[in-house]
């Protein structure tokens, strides 16, 4: 009897996810709020959220900085989530934590660096939102933006509803009501997002309450899009933090970063196997 409550405790206690952390790296104090994560030139690119200086990071794959690029024109009111194709690189300016903002757009800016560079901003709305009011149950808050073909897809933090409301919009600048396409019954929210057009896999990061955060991973994924996903949830085994940004390497393996938690913590790039 006592063999069999022992036994009992130490499966209780010890960490029992088949997904693991398989790199762990301290981020420089610059990206404490980092909130998106994309690859170009076999670098990390990432940036941090609200009131930050409109600047990209260009990080290697040790978390450590090597280039930064001003987006010089723009504020980063609250820049959540970033997106690439092939000669362009989407910072998403759609945070909108209580339904109250009117200035919601996606930056274009050219992947290659030059000094010359000129970029242009896509502009939009939700034609469903006509109350701008305070709410702190929000349902038009946005963390999680793709690439995919010819169009970008926002993907909502429906607070209120635990879902993710799936909006389209062209590539080209100018101003735009989105186009709602379809919903995720994520039974959370949706805090970051990445696509592989070669796996035709989407993977989204979220959460529940703030204390736990998970990945969802949707395979077959396109553009017709239905509402009936199959959505596979994984618990990411790494205590209580903040993850809003995620990198797709192949089915099993991910890069996430995580914000900083406290003054006595860093941010965090961490890559993750399932």
């Amino acid at each position: 009897m006592n063999k069999i409550i022992l036994l009992i405790i130490v499966l209780i206690s010890s960490n029992c996810f088949s997904q693991k952390v398989q790199k762990d790296f301290q981020l420089s104090k610059i990206l404490d709020e980092t909130s998106g994560l994309e690859i170009v030139d076999d670098l990390f690119i990432t940036q941090n959220d609200s009131g930050n200086d409109p600047v990209i990071y260009y990080i290697d794959f040790k978390g450590k900085i090597v280039n930064q690029r001003k987006i010089t024109g723009f504020e980063n009111n609250d820049w959540e989530d970033l997106a690439v194709d092939d000669q362009f690189i989407y910072i998403a300016d759609m945070g909108n934590n209580y339904d109250t903002r009117k200035n919601l757009s996606i930056i274009k800016i050219p992947k290659k660096l030059d000094s010359n560079d000129t970029f242009e901003s896509i502009n939009f709305k939700y034609p469903e939102q006509s109350d701008f009011s305070y709410k702190r149950l929000s349902e038009f808050d946005a963390e999680a933006l793709i690439s995919i073909e010819n169009n970008l897809l926002i993907f909502t933090k429906n607070r209120a509803k635990k879902i993710s409301d799936i909006y389209i919009l062209p590539k080209t600048k100018g101003e735009y009501d989105a186009k709602k396409i379809g919903s995720l019954n994520t039974k959370s929210i949706v805090t970051g997002g990445d696509f592989n057009s070669e796996l035709n896999l989407l993977a989204l990061t979220s959460t529940i309450s703030f204390d736990e955060y998970y990945l969802l991973i949707i395979k077959n994924f396109s553009l017709s899009v239905k509402n009936d996903y199959e959505i596979d949830m994984y618990e990411i085994p790494i205590g209580k933090t903040q993850v809003e940004a995620i990198k797709i390497i192949d089915e099993n393996t991910f890069w996430i970063t995580s914000e900083d938690e406290s003054s006595s913590s860093s941010a965090r790039l961490m890559k993750i196997k399932l």
